[in-house]
């Protein structure tokens, strides 16, 4: 088996049972905000097409499934490896594309294609992806890897039934949370980027634990923002409010804290090669030594030189966005298309509980969520307030794109403030924005509400699944000194003496403290039987 980096969380999977090419992008993607790091544009691409069986696109967002690319490179007769999401956007977007050799992969099924095997594992919260991410594991007889890409699976378990991977694949820099956009002091931004950057490392490692495979490559991330807006928050920021770690800095991080496991640098070129079930070798077929040593250790000058030759890339497309709608045209379009969706959405409207207001362009509007309703905005007092270039709220409605995340909020260019803490609601809404998506949310958060089981962490007992993406906390939940549990699957954070959430509103948790003269008299009993 022969791995091949194709930039970003993208590779090129060649088996015994036929070629798999995953995640393929160029970019520029979100408005032209993230490019590929380092630099991808040098590969054969004309090749990957040409000698590719099946491709893989684990989900919809942007810096993973490249239309232009796609239809570019990949012919429209190729093996689609379709993950089961509850909605059928991806599939949607790849038919629209002229893909229709479609293989629908059932969740933890093995698909056989004579002595190669693959599985494709989907997480459907509506943080993922969002309702979509994915990870890929291959096993051909000769070795067998694991690419976790950016999913976050919650039963390890299960996806490790396929079997412990020769090789692992995962994102260790992803664009959770970008402090760099609100309205907050720089000392502030830095200190939230810092704790981002330590909870992305903490999460990382959690898994390259768990799936205890001898060899890691870490991917997936970090872009490269050449906008000139956008250009300091490269990394780990001119002024460190930035949240990425680069994939030689996290092997460094790895190195000190899991010594055992060897760590690979991973970038376009790198060749990845797996022989009986071992790693035969690591080469790198684009970059010599001197030009990864300038990418990674004089990265400003590197990055400089990016942003100095790709600013055609950048007009070229802002000159395909959407002419800028009239402020009443815009109020109206968002009025048509969004008060339906929040009519639907009695959880998300409870969740977000206020107004939030939206100034875009010469556009001042509220979204009054308890009232499900879009107005222009009168003094009202808000919750959240961002401000977005028209262009691109334009050409969201122009192309319908009912996931602003997947569009305006990854590009960060906009801002925001808000008053008290992130409300994942809100973000939720502004990911779902289509009749499916909302029905399928909807009914995911009400099904949350039945957490009946319990169980002891510490001196504590909580509610066995996690309020926030139902992990199991007896796995993923610690409790410190203070009575703060904190699930390491995405660093959230309960008070567990009023089992108030202090990580964002609502999901609050049910707990107690175990009295010890209760306890000691349970395991007495217990002993006793």
């Amino acid at each position: 088996m022969r791995i091949t980096g194709l930039g970003h969380a993208g590779m090129f999977i060649e088996t015994t049972g036929g070629n798999i090419i995953c995640d393929p992008v160029l970019g520029p993607s979100f408005f032209g905000s993230w490019f590929p790091f380092p630099d991808n544009r040098g590969l054969d691409w004309e090749r990957f097409g040409r000698e590719a069986d099946f491709l893989y696109v684990s989900h919809r967002h942007r810096d993973h499934f490249d239309p232009r690319l796609l239809d570019r490179y990949i012919r429209k007769d190729i093996e689609v490896l379709l993950p089961e999401y509850p909605t059928d956007d991806l599939e949607q977007d790849l038919r629209a594309l002229g893909y229709d050799n479609i293989t629908y992969a059932p969740a933890g099924e093995v698909i056989e294609r004579g002595e190669l095997k693959i599985m494709i594992t989907p997480l459907r919260a509506p943080s993922d992806g969002p309702i979509g991410d994915s990870s890929l594991s291959v096993d051909d007889g000769t070795g067998s890897v694991l690419n976790q890409n950016d999913s976050h699976p919650l039963d390890l378990e299960k996806l490790l039934t396929f079997g412990r991977p020769d090789a692992y694949f995962t994102q260790v820099s992803g664009a959770i949370w970008w402090p760099m956009v609100y309205d907050l002091p720089l000392d502030a931004k830095q200190n939230f980027a810092r704790l981002k950057r330590e909870a992305q490392n903490k999460r990382a490692m959690y898994y390259i634990e768990k799936v205890d495979a001898p060899h890691v490559f870490p991917m997936a991330g970090p872009p490269m923002f050449l906008r000139d807006d956008l250009f300091d928050f490269n990394g780990t920021g001119r002024n460190g409010e930035s949240i990425f770690t680069d994939q030689k800095q996290f092997l460094a991080h790895m190195d000190e804290l899991a010594p055992q496991y060897d760590g690979h640098l991973f970038v376009p070129g790198t060749v990845v090669t797996l022989e009986n079930r071992a790693l035969a070798s690591v080469e790198q077929t684009l970059y010599s030594e001197e030009e990864l040593r300038h990418i990674f250790d004089e990265k400003w000058d590197y990055l400089e030189e990016q942003r100095a030759s790709r600013q055609e890339e950048l007009r070229d497309e802002e000159s395909r966005r959407a002419p800028i709608l009239p402020p009443d045209e815009m109020l109206a379009a968002i009025k048509a298309w969004w008060e339906p969706l929040l009519k639907k959405s009695r959880t998300i409207r409870l969740g977000v509980g206020g107004n939030v207001r939206f100034r875009i362009g010469e556009l001042d509007m509220v979204v009054d969520f308890p009232k499900a309703k879009v107005r222009e905005y009168a003094g009202e007092e808000c919750i959240y307030w961002y401000t977005i270039p028209a262009d691109l709220v334009s050409t969201n409605i122009a192309d319908h794109e009912i996931d602003w995340s997947n569009s305006i909020f990854l590009s960060m260019q906009f801002s925001v403030g808000r008053s008290g803490k992130f409300n994942e609601f809100l973000t939720t809404f502004l990911k779902c924005l289509s009749v499916d998506r909302i029905e399928y949310v909807e009914n995911w958060y009400q099904e949350q509400t039945d957490q009946t089981e319990d169980a002891e962490i510490g001196d504590w007992v909580v509610q066995r699944r996690c309020p926030h993406l139902r992990a199991d906390l007896t796995r993923t939940g610690s409790v410190d000194e203070d009575g703060v549990l904190t699930c390491s699957m995405h660093d959230w954070k309960w008070d567990l003496k009023t089992g108030r959430c202090l990580s964002t509103s609502g999901h609050p948790i049910r707990a107690s403290r175990i009295i010890e003269t209760g306890r000691a008299a349970r395991e007495a009993l217990q002993s006793a039987g």
